[in-house]
């Protein structure tokens, strides 16, 4: 049940930022309010008071609102008109669906010359013989009743059948204040009997008041050398059982008939809160319950879980020879509620203590991996260099390499896998280095290639020297 609390009207003053002293217009419908207090000391300056669908059972603390022109109070428990005589510039009066059987009572609102409309409809009341006369000639400062408009004629005439009608009135108040209070003694002995019913215990359905303590009772096998049954199975079957009961309760409490009264709906508020905290308990022993969600195998095996049920991509770029993930992490989310862990087979990510987790198609260097976020979209990219791998670089310079003997050991690491070598060595090219040709001492520049044969010309040939016209002259 809610009552008037000062952070209550100041959550719903934030169009007034929060001030209340010069609140004007404040709306607390639907608050399971009981009663009405503290307005007429905090919030002086109000015009506009809805408090439509609560539980108050009586207008007040409310008389020192001299500025307020609209209330509502439809959809509660008040059963008579009182304490607004204070209320000097009230207009508009909402009452609809209420309890309202003390017609009588109206007369209170002669004190209001500035009330125009009133809504009584949904009420006991208004059902009287003689109901809209007498509230018409009681208030003459009226112009609509119930949303249909006061003629000049209609006063007339209701002046005129004042007496009668304010003769039956009274006498259909005393039949509903009889009627009233047998209601409310039938409500009392139904809370009673409920209240002792909840601290009995539950009867056996065979007959007896107190369930057995023997052994055989117990058991549900009471021959000799029979164990007893599991205890998981018979506390699904109590489960069962509890929340069967639980159901049938709730249907025989709607199916069951009952008088439309301020008793009716306070019962039925009880019963719905009954339900809610029921609830309640079930879904934290039901989270008490659940098991950890397994990541990891008793094996050893890794398994693919994704319990935040985000969207992601594994892609195996061969290019880069590494494995990259895109987690499709929400956008504004903090980073600090992200873990990444990497391992050679699988990655695992924990998002808000939820886990993601996804096996490797390869094996993996978790030193050398990466975890990034974009700043545009929020998704976590993980890089995963592939373990044993060669750079596509290395592999395409390795083809002009010319291996001999004495290079196998050069590019073999100790543990016997091939050494990553990003460049050829230059002394080991085949191909001549142009930019680095230096001339010789004693050459001269070729100037139309006549130098060398003439020098060789002048030299006398030795005496075995045989001139073959056919081999042509060195360079």
């Amino acid at each position: 049940m809610g009552r008037i609390s000062e952070d209550m009207i100041r959550r719903n003053a934030e169009h007034n930022d929060c001030i209340l002293f010069s609140l004007e217009e404040l709306s607390l419908h639907q608050q399971e309010i009981e009663r009405l207090e503290h307005l007429d000391r905090w919030c002086r300056e109000l015009k506009i008071l809805y408090l439509q669908n609560n539980l108050i059972a009586k207008i007040e603390n409310v008389s020192k609102l001299k500025k307020l022109e609209y209330l509502n109070l439809a959809l509660n428990n008040i059963e008579k008109i009182e304490n607004l005589e204070g209320c000097e510039e009230l207009t508009k009066l909402d009452l609809t669906v209420n309890f309202i059987g003390e017609l009588s009572s109206v007369r209170s609102l002669q004190h209001n010359v500035h009330l125009r409309e009133l809504f009584l409809m949904g009420n006991p009341c208004a059902d009287f013989e003689g109901y809209r006369p007498f509230v018409v000639a009681t208030l003459g400062q009226l112009k609509w009743l119930d949303g249909k408009e006061i003629e000049r004629s209609e006063r007339i005439q209701a002046l005129q059948d004042y007496l009668e009608i304010e003769r039956q009135i009274r006498e259909q108040e005393t039949a509903h204040r009889l009627q009233r209070a047998k209601d409310k003694e039938e409500a009392r002995r139904n809370l009673e009997g409920e209240q002792g019913g909840q601290e009995q215990p539950r009867r056996d359905p065979r007959g007896d008041r107190r369930p057995s303590t023997d052994a055989h009772t117990l058991c549900p096998f009471s021959l000799e050398g029979a164990g007893p049954a599991p205890a998981p199975d018979t506390q699904e079957e109590e489960g069962g059982k509890k929340k069967l009961d639980e159901v049938e309760d709730d249907l025989a409490f709607w199916n069951k008939p009952s008088v439309f009264t301020p008793e009716s709906r306070l019962e039925t508020l009880r019963h719905m809160e009954r339900q809610r905290r029921n609830q309640e308990r079930q879904s934290e022993k039901e989270k008490e319950a659940k098991p950890p969600r397994t990541l990891i195998t008793q094996d050893g095996r890794a398994l693919n879980v994704n319990e935040p049920k985000l969207d992601f991509s594994l892609k195996d770029d061969e290019k880069r020879n590494q494995i990259t993930l895109d987690l499709a992490v929400y956008r504004y989310m903090d980073t600090s509620l992200i873990d990444v862990d990497v391992q050679p087979t699988y990655v695992r990510v924990m998002v808000k203590g939820k886990p993601f987790q996804l096996v490797l198609p390869a094996e993996v260097k978790p030193d050398s991996s990466s975890a990034r976020r974009s700043q545009t979209t929020g998704h976590l990219v993980v890089c995963m260099p592939k373990a044993g791998g060669v750079l596509a670089g290395s592999r395409r310079a390795s083809k002009s390499v010319k291996t001999t003997p004495q290079s196998i050991p050069e590019q073999t690491s100790p543990r016997g896998q091939p050494m990553e070598r990003l460049e050829v060595d230059p002394s080991k090219r085949s191909f001549p280095d142009v930019a680095n040709i230096v001339q010789e001492k004693g050459h001269r520049p070729r100037r139309g290639g006549a130098g060398p044969q003439s020098v060789l010309r002048d030299e006398e040939p030795g005496p075995d020297f045989d001139d073959n016209p056919d081999v042509p002259p060195l360079i």
